[in-house]
This record gives C-alpha cells, sequence and structure tokens, in this order.
C-alpha cells in the first residue's frame, strides 16, 4: 500500500498497482486519474472495492500502454471507452474520457468521447463522485466541492440536476441509495427534480433499476433510502406496493401508520442481522426486503367491521402474490422471489399456532413450512413488533422465545430440520406390494402428516400405520 501526501485524511493509503499505472500511462504520454468512488472513499475512511481510471487515452491507445505490464486485459465495455485490466490479483478499469446521454426515447446512452478531465467530471452523476487524482503524483481535482459535500453530508450534482437526471435517469434511484449508503442528506433541488422527473424513469431496463434497489436495501440506512423514493415518486414507478400502504390509513386512526410500521420493521430487522459467521449475516437483501414487502397485501384486504375496527384478512397470501409479482417484474432471480414471497406469507404463521399453545404438532409444521427461510422467519416475526405498549411486546417476545426453545427442543430429539415420514417410498411399495404411481404418493403424505402430528415411530409400527391407512382408502 501507498500512503496519500499531507492534505488527505491521516492514513489514507491506495495500492501500489495504482501508482504503477500511472506511471506506465505517464511514459507513454496519456493522462490517468483515479476518479469517482475510491476517491471519494479515502475521504470517508472506507476501502473501495473498485478501482475506477479516467485518461484522454483511446480504448486502443489504452491497450497498447499496458501490453506488457498488465497480466490480461479485455475489452467487453471497449463501446463504451472502458477496457478491464488484471494486473496479479487486482481488477483495474480504465475509460476514455466521455460525454454520454439517453435519448429520451431510449434505455441506452450515446457514448461520446471527451477530450479534458474537467468534462468528464462535470458529466457524473453527483459532486461527490466528480473528484479524482491526477497520477502518479496525487493531485486532487475537485471542481464541484464534492470533498465540501463530504463534510457537510450533502447530495447534489455537478451540472443542474435536470440536465444529470436527463443524461442518466438512473442517477435519481442513485440519489436515494447514497442517501442509504452514505447516510447523505439529498439536497432541496435535487429533491425536487427527482419529484418532476419521477417519469424518466420508466426508460431504464428493470435490471439496472433492481440493480440500485438492492444497494439501496442493503445500505446503512435504507430507511431513508425507501422514504426519499416514496416522498419524490419514484417508489411509484419502481414498488407502487409501498406507497399504497399509506393508503391503508384514514382520518380517524383506528390502526396504525402501516408505511412507517414497515419501515420499522425493515429497520429493526436489519438491527437482528448477524456477524458473517452467524445463520443470517448482514446486510441481508432477503430478510430487509421481506420486512418492507411484508404488509402489502393490506390495501387490498382492508376491511371496516361493524364495531369500528379495522381487519386485513388473509393480507399475507395477498402480500406474497403481490410480492412476487413484483420482483418478477424487476428480474429478480427466481430463488430470491422463492425466498421473499414465502417470508411474506408466513410472516402471521407465528400468531395463529401461539393460540394453540405450542403443540409438538405445532412446532413441527412451523419449522417444516419455514424450511430453509427458518432463521429469517425468527427473525421478521420478532421485528414484526413496534407497538408502543410495552407490556404487550413482552408478552409476544417471551412467547416466542418459548417457540425457539421448543424448536431447539425437537431439533436435538429428532433432528427436526430433516423430518421425512416414517418410510420412504421404496418401503412403502414393498410394504403394500404396488408399483410406482399417484397411490405412493397419497401413502407418503399419510405418513408424513402422521409424523407431524405425532413425532417418530418405529418400522414395525409405522408398517402397521400405512397397511391400516391402506385397507381403508386404496
Amino acid at each position: 500500500m501507498v500512503s496519500l501526501p499531507q492534505g488527505f485524511p491521516a492514513g489514507a493509503e491506495l495500492p501500489e498497482v495504482v501508482v504503477e499505472l500511472g506511471e506506465v500511462f505517464s511514459r507513454a504520454g496519456y493522462d490517468l486519474s483515479l476518479v469517482g468512488g475510491p476517491v471519494r472513499d479515502l475521504f470517508l475512511g472506507r476501502v473501495s472495492p473498485d478501482l475506477d481510471f479516467t485518461t484522454d487515452a483511446t480504448p486502443d491507445q489504452i491497450v497498447a500502454a499496458v501490453d506488457g505490464w498488465a497480466d490480461a486485459h479485455w475489452d467487453i465495455g471497449r463501446a463504451f471507452g472502458t477496457i478491464g485490466i488484471r494486473r496479479g490479483g487486482q481488477t483495474l478499469e480504465v475509460t476514455t474520457y466521455r460525454s454520454e446521454a439517453y435519448d429520451p426515447a431510449s434505455r441506452k446512452p450515446q457514448v461520446q468521447f471527451g477530450i479534458s478531465l474537467e468534462e468528464d467530471l462535470v458529466r457524473r452523476d453527483f459532486t461527490v463522485n466528480a473528484m479524482a487524482l491526477r497520477l502518479p503524483g496525487f493531485t486532487l481535482v475537485d471542481p464541484h466541492g464534492g470533498v465540501r459535500d463530504l463534510h457537510s453530508g450533502l447530495l447534489r450534482t455537478p451540472a443542474t440536476p435536470e440536465e444529470s437526471f436527463s443524461d442518466d435517469p438512473l442517477r435519481m434511484m442513485r440519489a436515494a441509495r447514497f442517501a442509504s449508503q452514505l447516510q447523505l442528506t439529498v439536497a432541496d433541488e435535487v429533491r425536487a427534480a427527482m419529484t418532476g422527473m419521477a417519469q424518466r424513469l420508466r426508460i431504464i431496463s428493470a435490471e439496472r433499476i433492481q440493480a440500485e434497489l438492492v444497494k439501496l436495501i442493503c445500505g446503512a440506512d435504507p430507511r431513508a433510502g425507501v422514504d426519499i423514493m416514496v416522498e419524490t415518486g419514484l417508489a411509484e414507478m419502481v414498488l407502487p406496493e409501498v406507497p399504497a400502504l399509506k393508503l391503508t390509513d384514514d382520518e380517524h386512526h383506528r390502526h396504525k401508520d402501516v408505511y412507517q410500521h414497515s419501515l420499522q420493521v425493515m429497520e429493526q430487522a436489519a438491527g437482528l442481522e448477524t456477524d458473517p459467521g452467524g445463520p443470517v449475516p448482514g446486510p441481508d437483501f432477503i430478510l430487509r426486503f421481506a420486512a418492507l414487502m411484508h404488509d402489502v397485501g393490506k390495501p387490498k384486504t382492508r376491511r371496516f367491521e361493524s364495531g369500528g375496527g379495522v381487519s386485513f384478512r388473509h393480507h399475507d397470501v395477498v402480500g406474497a402474490k403481490l410480492t412476487r409479482k413484483r420482483m418478477q417484474a424487476l428480474k429478480f432471480d427466481k430463488e430470491s422471489i422463492r425466498a421473499v414471497s414465502h417470508l411474506v406469507e408466513l410472516h402471521m404463521r407465528f400468531y395463529g399456532y401461539g393460540d394453540q399453545g405450542w403443540t409438538d404438532s405445532a412446532v413441527r409444521r412451523y419449522v417444516t413450512d419455514a424450511g430453509d427461510q427458518l432463521e429469517r422467519l425468527h427473525r421478521l416475526t420478532r421485528s414484526d413488533v413496534t407497538t408502543r405498549n410495552r407490556k404487550k411486546a413482552a408478552r409476544l417476545a417471551r412467547a416466542y422465545d418459548d417457540l425457539e426453545a421448543r424448536i431447539a427442543e425437537l431439533r436435538e430429539q429428532e433432528e427436526l430440520n430433516k423430518i421425512r415420514p416414517h418410510l420412504d417410498g421404496q418401503q412403502i411399495m414393498e410394504i403394500l406390494e404396488i408399483p410406482p404411481g399417484p397411490q405412493v404418493g397419497k401413502a407418503y403424505s399419510f405418513l408424513l402428516e402422521h409424523r407431524m402430528q405425532h413425532g417418530p415411530v418405529e418400522y414395525d409400527d409405522a408398517a402397521a400405520l400405512l397397511r391400516q391407512w391402506a385397507a381403508e382408502n386404496l
């Protein structure tokens, strides 16, 4: 690592490969600067996972300059002026100065190469990302006050917000993401532009929006990021089910603010994530997003009862369907969709089982239905308690403590997380002397249900149960 000179935060360092690359380009007669996130992170005391550079060299000249120095290079981003480089264990990206803008009806940027570092910086999204270090001498270039804005905790744009968001509308989502990730306050003029231009998100691909949403939800303050999306209208374009939660409020305040409740549940769920070696290492998008979406079925299921109360029957099932549909629209992978929607569907299950007094069969079914999402379900259910009534909150906490204790006890007794019927399919066919087919599946389901209700039994007893059931049902 190389220490930066006076004027930078104490202890600020960069990998030696940064200086080496600067010297390579200097010898070749080109300018090179470290730019964007890595420079910003130096002033935040963070280690940036990316090393991005900008230069006056064209893609062909970049390749020629690093020939013999780089272990490998690739030009998958050549059309955008970007060449990827590997040196030792480091991956670097070098991009020709450029300016780009979106055609109003297009999802793809029109790329033009620029001629100066200053021209390149003014086209960047925010002032905190519009800083550069000229290499190899580490001269800071900050024409738009990025360091000042970092110290002030303010998110502004180098050009006018309208120009910036016209160039790339996804930057509006990025503003909300930086409010979450870096805990910056979005400047009033930036927020106003986001509100007036939210509809422009329609031209951005679902995949790019999804990537920003995941980073926002996994940020240090996801509540702030979601709140900005809702207040500016971005959420109407991306997650309309979330601002719709505000529609469940009523002027008589007969029930809690579902929108604020959902933000609090997400916040509390994030607080229950574990360290990397734990069962739910944070930041965990699946848990946080399930917490945000857990009540999205309420607007469609709200009913005013004759006694003045409000009910939301089956909002868990309706919410799971809405969540699945929204995640599909945002092009999430199937496993993430399954996990989040499953948690939304199960988030009320604890209360129903609580009425049964935690019988063994109820605990077995709870664990089996949760499957690989059990640890997340534990945290989602605990987070769903936002009541100010301390006695009620304490009672629910004790009840869930009891549930987790019962799960641990039963797991020790019978390996609960590997529950199977008393007999497998092959044994069923041998005992009943039947071939593969639907009858085997029915017998399997019967034995699984019996296991849920009564726990494990010996082979001879299971065979007797099977024969008795078959005599009555086959």
